[in-house]
């Protein structure tokens, strides 16, 4: 017989448990019963000291479960010579355990490491001075070797290792990660730049300021951990009806027995009250409820977090990236001096393909949504964290910020803009020829899942973002979301979301800046089509698409899945106390009923499986309430 080493690993008992049967089987056909007897019973009171053991650790910390029973059952079918029920009921007891960590496994297999995001190297600046080569060299070294003042080269499109002093005149640094800000963040010689945001198409250089430990992105790698080693230990499903159902099985029992006068009467009614149908069913709903969620695209890790998705009373969204796109779209063409919309569009758009910032794909896109095909460049240059010259049909075309198209055309005027919008400003042949307006929307279905929630008990609903106040009072909004927190760091959303009332809280978010608080919340779901590794780690549950909608599809799923879990129990308990009832009268002896509750396994089972299929959820149906503007 061949056992996988990895099931030996993580379930040695349940494949002890197989082992011993197959063991016990084999020797009665041989006709060694005496030796069959004491293999199987070494087994079983080998688990019972296990689940001892166990069990007091449990009550010590104030948990009563479903063990008790269990642990009963084992030693009342030991006492009267029943060893094969007793075997029967080990293995459903570890049977049950294996497919509920197997369950945990499969929900949290698909995601990444933390670390994956975390730098690695830096690229330290030497002095070559006095050597053959005089000048300067580069070496790469590991983070941890970085000592502050150490002069760092960090190039286009790298994360920078540790947090520094800029040394380059200017540098443009996407730091949506650490702040949430959707557009890029432009950085002078001698300001302060954090570890963990994106460096732009221009090698930079900074001087460490502080060591890899005390950097920003291991401060907020820290507080996840934090915010983790805090979260109160969960408690199973079924071990909540441990108490109550130990206390009705054991009287049933104990009342047979004062009856009949047999303690084999309590061990015939025992072996039928075993928690095998609780133990397993929840295991199982939970189970195809895990499945049902990753093939709507959300990875929820574990029946725990199911559980308490299904009754999450409040919950709390990041602004950028999840309850908007975090990509800038057109939002108005604005041509100055005689230039038409059409032709500021194509000649800006034409442009800014040599540009690599985030406000050039945005016009790129709408222009060619539009129609535009784009015009090539005989030359094009890039000016880091300014903007863009190309030269189109014998024609300069200058685009960028407002004080570097200034230089070209100094009549240019800056325009005026609502809440998260951008201007991008051109220059044709030195005459100022108007302004590109940009926006992060709100993606689409955010509206829809807010006015879902707030029918699904879900009271009380806010917004926590490191974006300024006018921002995200606008969003808001939009979305008619009342209570808004806005210019926040990572702490101050942690302690925000401990405090809100009713729980248990559930925490949206996509950014490196959000994976503490999405530890912190009771659930934490992380935006992870387009979200960082550190969020995704966190939280107790992960987007797979670049869908809102998939929150309503996780918490809709969870709801169903906990009543089929619920019901599917509460089978399982009707069953066995029925056949309890039965036994006392004798009429169902101990092995026979131990194969009769395999029956109550089954059924329970097999309603427990209805979690794997259900109505799917059309969020797009739902009717909106009028928009608070």
């Amino acid at each position: 017989m061949r056992l996988n080493k990895n099931l030996i690993t993580r379930y040695p008992i349940l494949t002890l448990v197989i082992i011993t049967i197959v063991a016990v089987i084999s020797l009665n056909l041989l006709g060694k019963n005496t030796i069959a007897l004491w293999v199987g019973v070494i087994t079983v009171l080998l688990v019972i000291g296990l689940t001892a053991i166990d069990m007091i650790k449990s009550i010590m910390r104030g948990i009563f479960g479903l063990d008790i029973l269990a642990l009963v059952a084992m030693i009342a079918t030991l006492a009267v010579g029943e060893y094969v029920a007793a075997l029967i009921i080990v293995l459903m007891l570890s049977g049950g355990e294996a497919l509920e960590d197997y369950a945990e496994r499969r929900a949290s297999k698909e995601l990444t490491s933390l670390l994956d995001k975390t730098p690695q190297i830096a690229h330290r600046l030497v002095s070559t001075a006095g050597g053959i080569d005089d000048g300067e060299r580069i070496e790469d070294i590991d983070i941890t070797k970085v000592n502050v003042d150490d002069i760092l080269i960090v190039r286009p499109s790298e994360i920078v290792p540790v947090d520094g002093i800029l040394m380059t005149e200017e540098a443009s640094l996407d730091e949506s990660s650490i702040t949430g800000e959707s557009l890029p963040v432009s950085k002078r010689s001698g300001e302060e730049v954090f570890s963990g945001v994106l460096n732009g198409n221009q090698a930079i250089k900074i001087m460490a300021l502080r060591i890899s430990a005390d950097s920003q992105f291991q401060q907020i790698i820290k507080l996840v951990e934090q915010a983790q080693k805090s979260k109160a230990p969960t408690v199973r499903l079924a071990d909540r009806f441990a108490v109550p159902f130990t206390i009705v099985s054991l009287l049933i029992a104990g009342i047979a027995w004062a009856i009949a006068g047999d303690p084999l009467r309590f061990a015939q009614v025992l072996v039928l009250a075993t928690p095998c149908p609780l133990l397993i069913a929840a295991p199982v709903a939970f189970l195809g409820g895990l499945s049902r969620a990753a093939k709507t695209g959300v990875v929820i890790k574990g029946g725990s977090v199911v559980e308490k998705l299904a009754r999450v009373q409040s919950a709390a969204f990041d602004k950028t990236g999840t309850l908007t796109r975090g990509e800038p779209e057109l939002v108005k063409v604005m041509p100055q001096n005689g230039f038409h919309e059409d032709e500021l569009l194509l000649l800006v758009a034409s442009a800014e393909q040599y540009s690599s910032h985030v406000l050039a794909e945005g016009i790129r896109k709408a222009a060619i949504e539009q129609g535009h095909a784009l015009l090539s460049a005989t030359e094009a240059s890039e000016q880091a964290t300014n903007g863009v010259i190309a030269y189109i049909d014998g024609r300069e075309i200058v685009v960028g910020k407002l004080a570097y198209i200034q230089k070209f055309a100094s009549e240019a005027e800056r325009v005026e803009l609502a809440a998260g919008e951008l201007a991008a400003y051109a220059a044709i042949d030195g005459l100022y020829a108007g302004a590109i307006v940009l926006s992060d929307k709100v993606r689409v279905g955010a509206a829809p899942l807010i006015e879902w929630l707030k029918t699904q008990n879900i009271s009380n609903i806010m917004m926590v973002t490191g974006d300024s106040k006018q921002t995200a009072t606008s969003i808001a909004r939009m979305l008619n979301i009342q209570e808004v927190h806005s210019e926040l760091l990572p702490q101050d959303k942690v302690d925000l979301v401990h405090a809100m009332q009713p729980k248990p809280v559930l925490m949206v978010g996509d950014g490196v800046n959000d994976a503490p608080v999405l530890a912190a919340a009771d659930v934490g779901i992380a935006m992870g089509a387009r979200g960082s590794t550190a969020a995704g780690e966190a939280a107790d549950a992960v987007i797979l698409q670049d869908s809102i909608a998939k929150v309503a599809d996780a918490v809709h799923i969870s709801k169903h899945t906990l009543r089929i879990a619920l019901q599917a129990i509460w089978i399982g308990i009707i069953m066995s106390i029925g056949l309890m009832l039965i036994a006392t009268t004798g009429m169902i002896p101990a092995v026979v009923g131990a194969f009769m509750q395999e029956v109550v396994d089954l059924v329970a089972i097999l309603y427990a499986l209805r979690t794997l299929n259900g109505k799917p959820l059309e969020l797009n149906k739902i009717s909106r309430q009028p928009l608070k503007v």
